[in-house]
């Protein structure tokens, strides 16, 4: 069955496999909530096509601004996308089920793992594949606002980096500037749109 041929699959099937999927993703995910964003991009919107490239982008952002874990966040935006108020149980049963499963199995092993060498040393070369995996997801993000051209996410963009990194204003400050700013920028392009629908033509 071809990647877009998938999103017809009868419910049952659609919710076994979102499960899988989430459980598959967040077992083999190291490094917080940014890197399971970008893995369920790579299989949702990259290869099974069940979600647009622009409502991902989305997602993030939503995900981001809600309170709790973003990881969790990101799999119920998912998940509801996908198969409503039953994707979003299974997206998130399978999101947090390895996390539960290796914290337990950890937390009765805590004194081991904690001076053991060879944990350690497997964390640390985590850490770089992690950095390289962020990195990944905000150079492709960035790709997309460049095609698209638009000159006023390009200066949420900067403006935002700026306020946080070399200014250190609060993030949830430059996300109420940022929502603002979205929100007065779609109204005067809806209203555009509107006007040009009602000016007459000929």
């Amino acid at each position: 069955m071809k990647p877009d041929d998938v999103r017809n699959l009868p419910l049952p099937k659609r919710l076994v496999k979102l499960f899988l999927t989430t459980f598959y993703l967040s077992a083999f995910t190291f490094g917080g909530g940014y890197v399971i964003i970008t893995l369920l991009k790579d299989k949702f919107v990259d290869e099974l096509k069940w979600i647009k490239e622009d409502e991902m982008l989305d997602f993030i952002s939503i995900a981001q601004a809600a309170p709790g874990i973003l990881a969790i966040n990101g799999a119920i935006l998912v998940g509801y996308k996908v198969a409503g108020l039953l994707g979003i149980i299974c997206a998130t049963l399978g999101a947090i089920t390895p996390p539960f499963i290796l914290l337990t199995i950890i937390s009765l092993c805590y004194d081991i793992f904690k001076s053991n060498f060879y944990v350690k040393a497997m964390f640390e070369g985590m850490r770089a594949g992690v950095c390289a995996v962020i990195v990944s997801a905000v150079f492709d993000m960035m790709t997309n606002l460049a095609k698209s051209k638009d000159i006023v996410l390009a200066f949420i963009l900067v403006g935002s980096f700026i306020a946080n990194y070399i200014f250190d204003v609060n993030v949830i400050i430059i996300m109420a500037v940022v929502a603002g700013i979205g929100v007065i920028t779609t109204f005067f392009r809806f209203r555009k749109k509107l006007v040009k629908k009602e000016a007459p033509t000929g």
